[in-house]
């Protein structure tokens, strides 16, 4: 059942989004925390690895979702962008593909020429944050559309309210608890080390 005045493609859009966001974006992000991956087994390495194997699916079903909704409202000669909705979910994909540029950075720094690689992780985790929750606002946006209001009615449409909002408050907690300390620590690594010498201590030559 598509949303009023839009064709049957349109209901592919939230299928393929919330595959995207909810479900690969964030097995990706989740991969590193010990107490919620299903890999905690892995090695880091494979861990990385794996989590690109995720956010490649989440943006590749994201690219079906949003081609699902552009030939929707193309075909019903509906505005694009023209809700709330719309905007943020738009600014979240916007937002989805510099993360991905950030991370491909990271994956390959040489051929980048990053040369401050702490200083771009610190920044890959923070905005990585950020674009889920943008993407979990997005969501919230879409439940509170006639399309979704339709389909989904009393205490169901709050149960489904209250799904996105844990796996944001656990990967919130996981990134600002565990790795954004570790990774300002990094960076506050003094660029002189001491060395002792027979007769005096002197500061060493920048080690990096």
């Amino acid at each position: 059942m598509g949303n009023p005045g839009q064709t049957g493609l349109f209901s592919w859009h939230p299928v393929f989004m919330a595959l995207a966001f909810c479900l690969c974006m964030a097995e990706a992000i989740l991969l590193f925390s010990p107490e919620h991956s299903l890999f905690f087994f892995c090695s880091r390495k494979a861990r990385i690895r794996l989590h690109w194997a995720g956010q490649t699916l989440a943006i590749l079903c994201a690219a079906l979702g949003l081609g699902f909704i552009i030939s929707s409202r193309t075909r019903s000669e509906l505005p694009h962008l023209a809700s709330w909705h719309s905007w943020v979910g738009a600014l979240t994909l916007l937002a989805t593909i510099g993360q991905a540029l950030c991370g491909l950075c990271l994956l390959c720094p040489r051929a980048a020429r990053v040369s401050r690689v702490a200083r771009l992780k610190l920044y890959h985790l923070t905005c990585g944050l950020v674009v889920y929750l943008m993407a979990t606002v997005t969501v919230l946006l879409g439940m509170h559309s006639v399309w979704f209001q339709a389909q989904i009615k009393g205490a169901a449409w709050y149960l489904c309210l209250v799904l996105p909002l844990y796996p944001a408050l656990v990967i919130m907690h996981q990134i600002s608890s565990s790795y954004l300390p570790r990774k300002k620590m990094e960076m506050q690594i003094p660029r002189y080390l001491p060395v002792l010498s027979k007769d005096s201590q002197y500061w060493a030559r920048p080690f990096y």
